[in-house]
């Protein structure tokens, strides 16, 4: 059993439109696609933050690998790589993923999903649409 609290959801961008689409920057650089906000009370040990991250992105040229980060206050705490394929084969995909993060300590925590290319030579838009929800649960032991 567990108690919520506190939980948040942004949609940046709602839907697949190619004429608001933007490069996702070549690593070491990074594109920024969302930012929730949590509070986690005092007294709220042990506890859980359950993410989730949507991204629209369309393979343009080559086949790029893409780096997803997920940060906690500017920490990184998960990622996960995505080949993105383009011309000739799939373009368009819809990546999710999920992140769990344990026994955050109490205060205001600022997650924020990020999205880089790993390859040279290639490129990978995003392309919506972009999600990110969290919730904070406390759970009983």
């Amino acid at each position: 059993m567990a108690r919520i609290l506190d939980k948040a959801a942004v949609q940046p961008r709602r839907s697949f439109n190619l004429a608001t689409s933007f490069i996702i920057r070549r690593s070491p650089a990074r594109s920024t696609l969302a930012t929730i906000t949590l509070r986690i009370p005092n007294n709220a040990q042990p506890n859980r933050v359950d993410l989730v991250a949507t991204v629209g992105v369309r393979g343009v040229t080559g086949i790029a690998q893409i780096l997803f980060r997920i940060f906690r206050d500017g920490r990184e705490i998960y990622n996960t790589l995505q080949g993105i394929e383009s011309v000739g084969s799939e373009q368009n995909y819809a990546v999710t993923f999920q992140a769990e993060d344990r026994n955050v300590r109490s205060g205001t925590r600022i997650y924020t999903v990020t999205a880089e290319n790993r390859t040279a030579n290639t490129r990978a838009d995003v392309v919506g649409p972009i999600s990110f929800s969290g919730v904070a649960v406390k759970v009983r032991t």
